[in-house]
């Protein structure tokens, strides 16, 4: 028995410490919520968990840097890049049937009936439009710096220039009798003279914002590691120095994966110490909150098994159980990115998946898979439209499908990046961008939900590229140890004859 715990402890030891802190988190948060804390004091005691996000987007850079260059530049050209068609074709069709998903549910289950909408909106000016999103989603793909790719992306904003009219505008003059108080029967006149609001058109202007470009770092390491492989023996050196990294950067992860718990409960107890009243977002948005977690499970839970069992013919649940430490920290951080380190940890040690594999298909699906944030959008649009009681007709929800597809591969997998995407999808269909404000209060707690739906669609997309193309990477290995057999021989043979030219 004794044994049986050690080995217990062993094995899932960091697992039942992360699910603990979780539990502790979300219990310390609602007892400190009494207290009234006040905001410096909340910064101060979430300040372990801020401690934690630093460590993992710390890790982030170079993981994928190393990974893709160290992974693609051992792979051959032609397996590489059937893996990657294979790849990126199960993405975007994963998430398209998770926007579907999510449409059916809140379409049967109706959550915006009955949803009062608040009297207060902030209207802002106007918002980004999918076109101009998706010519920022190009532009990010191809950054014109690569420093400043580290730490901020390429965005369209639109500045308001206020336009001088010239012409006389006629001005409407009105004159109202207001009565006197002290004696009703006399009147004082008010002029009133109303002039015509300024016209006010927006111009275009190339802004950036804070969060690393994450895409056009995966598109120029994943260029980098088909040359350096092309390369030969000339792009070795590099080679080894990328593996080394990747070496190093696991090395720290499993070092630092003894602090997450600790840092955990911080990050949670902060989440919910800056929750609005629960009984009144309960009240306001339970609908609409058990159908996008409804959506995430059924797909997170059924569907994405179904497919990994559809093509591996092996028990997805089996392979997910070795998942349960990333699929944790993503419920704690919120961030597909700053899960990758985890989630590549345990593919390589717990489901057995080729590294080679695992260092391509996971930068590429934290970047462009989103399921859970296409699912969510989809359901979010026509909850809003719901609330407004908007009929929305076929043609507008194939637009929404499309649209929340395609949005979401160009949100960042960073925290809340799907509330950013969803200003698109509601101007796809005409829609308020400003209703937003109906479901921000509420999100935080479904962000985390759905960062764990799309860390678990990149792990299960890995296990089954690992399956698919495993004839094509034996292949690869086979030819890389006879090349290498084959230098060998030749340098043993020269240095035969440089001795015996010498003797």
């Amino acid at each position: 028995d004794l044994a049986y715990v050690k080995d217990y402890c062993k094995r899932n030891g960091l697992l039942t410490l992360s699910v603990f802190a979780v539990v502790t988190g979300c219990v310390l948060g609602f007892i400190l919520r009494s207290f009234n804390l006040s905001t410096q004091a909340k910064i101060y005691f979430s300040f372990p968990g801020e401690l934690l996000m630093r460590m993992l987007k710390m890790l982030i850079l170079p993981l994928i840097t190393s990974s893709l260059m160290s992974g693609l530049s051992a792979m051959d050209t032609k397996a590489s890049g059937r893996l990657g068609v294979l790849t990126i074709t199960y993405y975007l069709w994963t998430t398209f049937i998770a926007v579907i998903v999510g449409i059916v549910l809140v379409i049967i289950v109706h959550p915006g009936t009955g949803s009062e909408k608040d009297s207060h909106h902030s209207h802002s000016g106007p918002v980004m439009t999918s076109a101009d999103a998706l010519l920022d989603l190009i532009r990010n793909m191809i950054p014109s710096n690569l420093i400043e790719a580290t730490f901020q992306q390429y965005r369209t904003d639109l500045v308001p220039i206020v336009q001088n009219n010239d012409a006389k505008v006629s001005q409407a003059n009105y004159v109202y009798v207001m009565p006197d108080y002290h004696n009703p029967r006399l009147g004082h006149p008010v002029f009133l003279e109303i002039t015509p609001a300024p016209d006010i058109k927006y111009k275009i202007v190339p802004s950036t914002s804070k969060g690393m470009n994450v895409l056009g770092i995966v598109i120029f390491s994943a260029t980098m590691g088909l040359l350096l492989g092309k390369m030969g023996e000339r792009g070795t050196p590099l080679v080894n120095v990328c593996q080394c990294i990747n070496e190093c950067v696991m090395k720290i992860i499993n070092a630092a994966m003894w602090y997450f718990p600790f840092g955990i409960v911080f990050l949670v107890a902060g989440k919910i110490l800056d929750m609005h009243d629960p009984a009144h977002l309960g009240e306001k948005l339970g609908m609409y909150f058990i159908t996008v977690l409804c959506g995430l499970f059924v797909h997170g839970l059924i569907l994405l098994p179904l497919f990994y069992f559809f093509f591996t013919r092996k028990n997805p649940f089996t392979f997910i159980r070795g998942l349960l430490q990333a699929l944790v920290i993503a419920l704690a951080t919120s961030s597909s990115s700053a899960t990758l380190p985890i989630t590549m940890k345990c593919l390589l040690e717990n489901c057995g998946v080729d590294r080679q594999i695992a260092r391509f298909v996971l930068p590429v699906g934290a970047t462009i898979n989103m399921d859970g944030t296409a699912l969510y959008e989809a359901v979010a649009a026509i909850f809003i439209a719901q609330v407004n009681e908007y009929d929305l007709d076929f043609g507008q929800l194939v637009t929404i499908s499309i649209t929340a597809t395609a949005a979401s591969i160009g949100a960042a997998g960073i925290p809340q990046a799907g509330l950013v995407t969803m200003v698109i999808v509601l101007t796809s269909v005409g829609l308020p961008p400003a209703d937003i404000s109906l479901i921000v209060a509420i999100d935080w707690v479904l962000d985390r939900f759905r960062t764990m739906i799309n860390v678990l669609g990149d792990a299960l997309a890995a296990g089954i590229m690992a399956h698919i193309c495993k004839k094509d990477f034996d292949k690869s290995a086979t030819a890389a140890s006879a090349a290498v057999a084959n230098k060998e021989r030749v340098r043993t043979v020269s240095v035969s004859i440089y001795q015996s030219s010498h003797k």
